[in-house]
């Protein structure tokens, strides 16, 4: 993702809410990201908003650094600077895909790392339905080489690998769809991934 700063910004999303219609519908779209994004915007602007250090930092480094930041700033810091980051890098990897496949160097690894794209889809599914209660499910890229991984609550990776994919596992991103099916969205998703993306952050 691009580098970002104070004061934060819910930036549009990059299609319309009901783009991904049947899979993920345009009421979880709205709620997810004009609410609970912009949620976590105001209170990490308002974290930051006293302080010109902290200002200088980009999203990323006030991830990476909470755990140095002065007691009185480090939770609030670092779950809405997590919430932030990890919404806008959910949004920012759907989009309608026409074979909802990976190509290129992506699909390669996918194949090395884990025997074929549907075995990749099962083991993927499995680590979204094993992150007990809310968080995220990421695919990661260490040097090159594939790697799955849940993160609790507003948690991101960064210190694991280089995020490609993630699937938010939070009740709010499916509860008005699919209830309490998770697994249910969890195959909707997989039919909203932008592809294109995910391979140009492989290669990147």
């Amino acid at each position: 993702m691009k580098e970002r700063y104070y004061p934060f910004v819910n930036e549009p999303l990059p299609y319309d809410y009901s783009a991904l219609e049947p899979f993920i519908d345009a009421e979880t779209m709205h709620y997810h990201h004009d609410k609970h994004l912009q949620t976590y915007v105001d209170n990490l602007n308002a974290a930051v908003s006293d302080s010109e250090e902290l200002k200088k930092m980009s999203l990323e480094q006030l991830i990476i650094n909470a755990e140095e930041l002065p007691e009185g700033k480090r939770s609030a810091v670092k779950n809405n600077a997590g919430g932030v980051y990890n919404h806008l890098f959910y949004f920012e990897e759907l989009g309608k895909c026409e074979d909802c496949k990976p190509q290129g160097e992506l699909a390669k690894a996918i194949d090395t790392e884990f025997g074929g794209f549907e075995e990749f889809c099962a083991a993927l599914k499995k680590t979204a339905l094993g992150v007990f209660g809310s968080g995220y499910a990421w695919l990661l890229s260490d040097g090159g080489k594939l790697k799955l991984i849940g993160t609790a609550n507003q948690n991101t990776p960064l210190t694991e690998g280089k995020p490609i994919l993630c699937i938010d596992v939070w009740e709010h991103a499916y509860y008005l769809k699919n209830k309490n099916l998770r697994a249910a969205y969890i195959d909707n998703w997989f039919n909203a991934v932008n592809w294109s993306r995910a391979e140009a952050l492989y290669r990147s």
